[in-house]
């Protein structure tokens, strides 16, 4: 089974149901599973509602179509009363034992070749009135309905009989075209009337062999010819006498009656006949399986191949995302530090301007001999010394002013006293709190308590 595509999983299922339903051909177990989608529960009871007689779930509906069915006589294996194992109660009367005399033989032969062409011509005179409209149209208003009144007065009067298929003729031919099974058709007609018929039912469909192959190898169909939808079918089969059985199955994708048995015959003949036709047609079967095998197969195969498809397409989708995300991430931070170089381009173009702008604020230094002078040492952060005299007078943003316009002074740094350690001026204390601003920059040199001569650190805030 794994050589024909199958999973073990799936092989199981296959044996499972062979199993419970019985069924020899291991082919057909897997067709119908793999109509099911695999489903074994749903797979054993549509095959329990096919042995039971009820339509399937694939044609509930008894609004479906029948298919086209070829009745052509030169494809078709033909059995009639007449052959070997054939038997016959209602031809035309005996005419008595065979005479001895020439005269008597003469007219033996005279009167059975009459009424041979009598009884033709008569069948030939009701068949042409047929098609003159001799009969009143039929409408089919109900044909489900005269299938189950044919099964349950068949059922009555004779309790042993095969399976008969309880659903229309057009879901009969569905359910077979799908299932690739042989449809056996018989047409019924009044056994009372019927000698023929009542043999034919009493004695050879009943008989147990018949029963089990025809269960096992066919679906059958029966329906009587006196009801719409069995006279519509008996006109659609062409009958010529009664019992008629005709067997149809699907070759080269058509629907076709393969097999045609006319008038009674014993059980042993009707057996041999079905066998007959079955073997010579279930090539066709057997090929149609395999063409949708692999079709199945095929549709499976591309069904995974596209699945496959959609994931590595999603899968490249994916990656082109986080590759755009890793992109679009680079970029931010490319963006990012471009607008931090900018900020301290313009913060440096800022500062550098602010310098130009209070260099003009510097006050003068005052001469050495002035009165009131604080000579002022400041110590850089790079080491660097600076020595200037101020006046008492002058504010601390006149020194935060000589300290920022000095090329050596960083650009954001404090104003402290060595020892003990004071904040004379902070730029970032001074912007947490504006409300004092005027107040810092108003004080004096005196006010904040520098004399003479006093060393001041200036500390780079930005270090």
């Amino acid at each position: 089974m794994e050589a024909e595509g199958l999973t073990n999983e799936q092989t199981d299922k296959v044996l499972q149901f062979q199993d419970l339903t019985g069924i020899e051909d291991m082919n057909i177990c897997r067709d119908v599973l793999m109509r099911h989608q695999w489903d074994l529960e749903v797979a054993f009871q549509e095959q329990m509602n096919i042995r039971e007689g009820r339509p399937t779930m694939l044609t509930a509906s008894t609004d479906v179509r029948a298919p086209a069915v070829i009745n052509d006589r030169f494809l078709q294996q033909v059995f009639s009363a007449n052959m070997p194992g054939g038997r016959t109660i209602s031809r035309v009367p005996s005419i008595g034992p065979m005479p001895r005399s020439f005269t008597g033989i003469l007219g033996y032969v005279i009167n059975f070749v009459f009424q041979y062409f009598y009884s033709t011509l008569s069948g030939i005179v009701r068949a042409f009135i047929n098609l003159g409209g001799g009969n009143e149209p039929r409408i089919v208003s109900d044909p489900l309905a005269d299938v189950m009144k044919f099964i349950r007065e068949y059922h009555e009067r004779y309790p042993e009989h095969p399976v008969f298929y309880q659903g229309t003729y057009a879901q009969a031919l569905n359910d077979a075209k799908q299932e690739l099974r042989f449809l056996l058709i018989y047409l019924h007609k009044d056994p009372t009337q019927n000698p023929d018929v009542e043999s034919f039912c009493r004695d050879t469909l009943s008989s147990r062999p018949v029963i089990d192959y025809i269960n096992a190898h066919t679906l059958l169909w029966g329906c009587d010819v006196s009801t719409p939808e069995g006279y519509r079918v008996m006109q659609t089969l062409t009958v010529r006498t009664y019992p008629l059985m005709v067997m149809i199955s699907l070759r080269a994708n058509r629907m076709m009656v393969v097999g045609r048995f006319e008038g009674d015959c014993t059980s042993e003949e009707l057996l041999r006949r079905l066998q007959s036709v079955i073997t010579v047609n279930e090539v066709w079967l057997s090929q149609a399986r395999a063409d949708r095998l692999e079709r199945n197969f095929t549709q499976t195969l591309r069904r995974q191949q596209d699945e496959a498809y959609e994931q590595s397409l999603l899968a490249d989708e994916e990656k082109e995302r986080q590759r755009q995300r890793e992109r679009d991430a680079a970029r931010e931070v490319i963006e990012a530090e471009e607008r931090a170089r900018r900020d301290i381009e313009l913060r440096k173009e800022e500062i550098a301007r602010q310098k130009i702008e209070l260099a003009n604020l510097v006050p003068q230094e005052p001469a050495p001999d002035a009165a009131d002078t604080i000579a002022v040492v400041f110590k850089l952060p790079d080491g660097t010394r600076l020595e200037r005299r101020f006046q008492q007078t002058n504010s601390i943003l006149d020194v935060y002013h000589f300290l920022f316009c000095h090329p050596a002074s960083p650009d954001e740094f404090e104003i402290t006293t060595n020892f003990p350690k004071r904040v004379l001026y902070s730029k970032a204390a001074i912007d947490a709190a504006e409300c004092s601003v005027n107040e810092t920059y108003s004080k004096t040199l005196k006010d904040v308590g520098l004399k003479h001569r006093e060393v001041l650190f200036v500390n780079d805030l930005e270090a």
